[in-house]
This record gives C-alpha cells, structure tokens and sequence, in this order.
C-alpha cells in the first residue's frame, strides 16, 4: 500500500509579508486584481485600516521579516504623506532582518524621485515596474496609462536614486503583437539598469474588457504557434545576456532573483494584509474581504479582515508544493520534503514520478526533482499529474 502523506505536517513560522494597495490611476482592459480607482479621501482611510491590521498581525510575525511585498493595483499611487504615513506604521509593528528584500510594485507613470527617496529611506531595496511592452499602440490596446519612454525614464530614475534590484513585468500573447514586437521589448529592457524580468503570457480572464471582447470575435490574440515562439525568444535573449531562467516567467541575474515570490513557489507560509490579500499562516489558507467599505468597516470595528478561511491537509499541501516547485529550475527537494511531510516523496509520488522520468517529463539529480526546461511551455500538463495521488488507498 501507497504511504500517505501526514495531515500534522511540521509547519514554520512565517516571515513574509505581503500587502496589497488596491487603488489605480485607471484598470487595464486585461486585469482582474481587487483594484479600484479611488480619491485620496478614500485612500487614506485605507491607510488607517491598514495600519490597524497591522496591529492585527504583528503578534503573528514571532520572527523578524525576510521578506515584504508591497503590490496591487499600484502601490506608489498614494500621495507622498499617505506612503510615509503606511511605511511609518509598517515599520511600528514589524521588525526586519538584516538584509530583508523589501519589494515595492509600480505603475511607471505614479512614481518621482520624491516617492524614490522616500521608499528607499524607509528600507525599500527591490522595485518591480510593470511595463508589459515598449510599442506605444500595444499600451493603448490593452488600456496602460503610461507610454513606453515613461518606463525607461522611470527605471532610470530609480538607478540613480540608488535602487540596485530593479525588476520590468512584460507581457506577450498581447492582441496584436507580432514578434518583432517582443524582440523590441527584449532590446528596450536588456538596455535598462534592471537584475530582473518577469514575462507572462496573457491570460484572458472571464471579467475582464478583454474576456468579453473575445467572446464577442474581437480580440485578435497571436495564437498558440505564435505565442510559443514568444516565448521561446524571450528565454534566448534573457539567457543570452546573462538572466537565469529560473522559474517558468522569471528572469534574474546573479543575486538578483525575488526572494519574496521563491517563497510561494516554495510553498512556505506568509502573513497577508489588505483588501482581498491571500495569506498563509499554520497550515491555514486565508482571503480578507475583497470590497473596499467593507474592509475598513471591519478595521474601523477593530473586527478580522478575513473572510474565508481553509484548512490545509498534509496532502493538500504536498500536492501544492509540487505544483508550486516544479515552477522552478531547481525543482522540488527531496530532503525537504521528507522533512516537512514526514514521508519519502517517492512512497507518496514514485508511480507519476517514475513514468514522467521514462518520457523525459521529469528528472532526478541532486537530490531534486524538476522539469527539463524544455518541457515548461507544457508544465501545466505534468503538474496536473501530482493532484489527489497522495491520500489514502
């Protein structure tokens, strides 16, 4: 009989953070994040919310953060004494680490260097700017409300304030977009000061402008033969300057990889806080209330945010942490399973992991298990392989 996976898996303190700030100047066509355009009235309740969650959770954080991550919507939106008002009380309840990453999303059309002296006072090191793509017809189309040299001036700008972790956010698959398309991304972005690019397909979402435009025949997409040689030139050029491929969409430079999001790929637990944020603390998934009234309401009641919450089984979590880790070059640790799970991976996966090993899916070496990078582009299938094998007979 197959071993299974222990339901009281050896849990570890969390010490990520992730805040979300849902508030845009305008919403892309393509988005469907809990965001909101909003005046600064509105803004700055918010802030007062947050901060009283913070106060929520600061007894939870037993450990100093490693990691923060500030995204959105646009977290450098807010007004100068909103920002410094929400980083002042950040700093009033968490304590950091030596050498923490502390990471800051962007819009290039909402940061100055104001905001850049400001961020980097109060300890902020890593700056994630989403560009999507350097053809100005491109950002109209799918409604960003900056123009490309805005993304170069603004990268630039941080450089020169002193950010040395700079990351661009591109997209491709966009409706439209030819290849010479992405080429010009890669040459615009391999110019910049940058240690970092995330590039992702575009994923039509059912509520969004562009899901009702697809459904009406009025989104003209590349197709998948396109969208595939996207990719793959995407991962020459960024290879070819000198960026590991180190998870599927991310690119890094030697010490330049996002700490923060290693720890979702990893599937290791991190406190949430803000409007709609997903957190995942003691073997508990949780998701605060997503409505902006209702989020300060609950603050102003000095009431939970939350409002759902879901117990993890061992299983689950094994399961999840295959999805999650086989994202990554460096695939899924063996020991570290054992350790956290109680079992050998292979008396809970040997079956999926034998017969992915004889097709070429999946390798062994090092003690790792990961998918050959060949074989990314049809990751989702292999995933697929690791779900609801690791409960009982």
């Amino acid at each position: 009989m197959r071993q299974t996976v222990e339901d009281h898996e050896k849990l570890a303190t969390p010490t990520s953070l992730y805040v979300h700030i849902p508030f845009c100047k305008s919403r892309c066509f393509y988005c469907d994040f809990n965001t909101y355009v909003a005046p600064n009235a509105v803004m700055s309740d918010y802030m007062t919310a947050l901060s009283a969650e913070f106060a929520q959770l600061a007894d939870r954080a037993r450990e100093p953060l490693q990691t923060v991550f500030f995204g959105g919507g646009t977290p450098t939106l807010p007004s100068l004494p909103l920002l410094e008002r929400m980083l002042t009380s950040l700093h009033a309840h968490f304590s950091f680490a030596d050498g923490a990453e502390f990471t800051f999303e962007s819009n290039p059309d909402s940061i100055d260097e104001e905001k850049l002296r400001l961020l980097r006072d109060f300890g902020v090191n890593r700056l994630s700017f989403g560009a999507q793509t350097f053809r100005d017809r491109l950002l109209l189309t799918i409604g960003r409300a900056h123009d490309a040299q805005t993304v170069v001036k603004s990268v630039e700008m941080a450089a020169a304030v002193g950010f040395k972790h700079l990351n661009v956010d591109l997209m491709f698959g966009l409706p439209e977009q030819s290849l010479t398309d992405v080429e010009h991304a890669l040459e615009q972005v391999l110019a910049l000061p940058i240690d970092h690019v995330s590039a992702y397909w575009l994923k039509v979402e059912e509520s969004t402008p562009f899901g009702k435009w697809r459904d009406m025949g009025q989104l003209p997409l590349p197709g998948e033969d396109l969208e595939a040689d996207m990719y793959e030139r995407v991962r020459e050029r960024l290879q070819g300057a000198g960026f590991a491929h180190y998870e599927i969409s991310n690119f890094a430079k030697p010490n330049g990889t996002a700490r923060h999001n290693l720890v979702y790929w990893r599937n290791q637990p991190y406190l949430a806080a803000g409007a709609g944020a997903h957190g995942y603390v003691e073997g508990v998934r949780y998701e605060n209330v997503r409505k902006l009234p209702d989020y300060i309401a609950r603050l102003e009641q000095q009431t939970s945010p939350v409002a759902e919450s879901f117990p993890v089984s061992g299983r689950e979590a094994a399961e999840d942490t295959m999805m999650l880790g086989l994202r990554l070059a460096e695939g899924v640790s063996k020991s570290s399973f054992c350790e956290r799970f109680g079992v050998a991976l292979e008396d809970i996966y040997g079956e999926q992991m034998a017969r992915l090993c004889e097709q070429g899916l999946l390798v062994e070496e090092s003690g790792r298990v990961s998918i050959p990078s060949a074989y990314w582009p049809v990751a989702n299938a292999i995933f697929e392989k690791f779900v609801t094998v690791g409960g009982a007979d």
